[in-house]
């Protein structure tokens, strides 16, 4: 891995997009929590800027923990923030496939994983709504993906 994709100046704009202050720096990884106290809903976002994913890889790793999941995302390439629906997507790809973990700072996750690549510019009405959501969902990260490695807001 060239760059890290997080930073500190990353995780702080992950954490104003999840709209929380909670923000712990630990040796090799950052913690995010958000809480949705109206929904009594809690998730823990940690990102590991460079950590070892096997013998020989090292990459970015994500990972969310809920009351009743816990889902990680490894080799992380890039994430967008969007402000508007407040969540940030973090993308991971391989060829041919893409898959991405959704985290919203209403202290909920989604995750698409090995979705064909394709789909992301495809006409999303061709698929059934289950198909359809992933597309849309992934399609916010396009920009990433053509300049892999690289950070969006």
């Amino acid at each position: 891995m060239n760059n890290p994709v997080f930073s500190r100046h990353d995780i702080d704009k992950i954490a104003a997009c999840l709209d929380t202050r909670e923000i712990s720096d630990n040796k090799d990884h950052f913690r995010v929590k958000l809480v949705n106290k109206a929904e009594r809903r809690q998730v823990s976002l940690e990102i590991y800027p460079e950590v070892s994913l096997g013998d020989r890889a090292k990459g970015a790793l994500v990972v969310v923990y809920t009351h009743n999941c816990h889902l990680q995302l490894h080799d992380c390439s890039g994430y967008v923030v969007s402000d508007e629906l407040g969540e940030v997507t973090f993308i991971s790809e391989t060829p041919g496939k893409i898959s991405g973990l959704v985290v919203e700072k209403e202290a909920a996750c989604s995750l698409y994983s090995n979705a064909e690549r394709g789909l992301i510019s495809d006409d999303f009405t061709r698929f059934g709504v289950e198909v359809m959501l992933s597309g849309v969902a992934l399609s916010l990260a396009e920009d990433v993906l053509s300049t892999k490695g690289s950070r969006r807001e």
